[in-house]
């Protein structure tokens, strides 16, 4: 997968279009990134004394496909495509498509 953890993302369809935001988690079995900020639902929770929960309902964010986020370039803020590039010393960096500039 493309897309990693604290990644800055725009979502590229559904009813959150064109909102940007920070990759929570990847979920790779499944395909699917958790974005902060994106995706929010609502969720019945139980109380429990134990963990302390109030219970109630909760909002919180929901995953996405990671299909239908794409990548912000740090250096120019605007999105772009992935691809892997093998550098001089051996390792393999994830570069982006549009400038050719290697993503930390």
């Amino acid at each position: 997968m493309k897309i990693k953890k604290n990644d800055r993302v725009v979502v590229l369809s559904g009813r959150d279009k064109g909102k940007q935001g920070r990759v929570i988690e990847v979920l790779k079995n499944k395909n699917r990134v958790i974005v902060e900020g994106v995706g929010i639902i609502k969720k019945a929770t139980r109380p429990n004394r134990q963990a302390g929960v109030a219970g109630g309902i909760v909002e919180r964010e929901a995953s996405i496909d990671a299909s239908n986020v794409m990548l912000i370039e740090p250096g120019t803020g605007k999105p772009t495509r992935v691809g892997y590039q093998t550098l001089a010393d051996g390792t393999k960096a994830r570069v982006s498509k549009k400038t050719g500039a290697v993503i930390e």
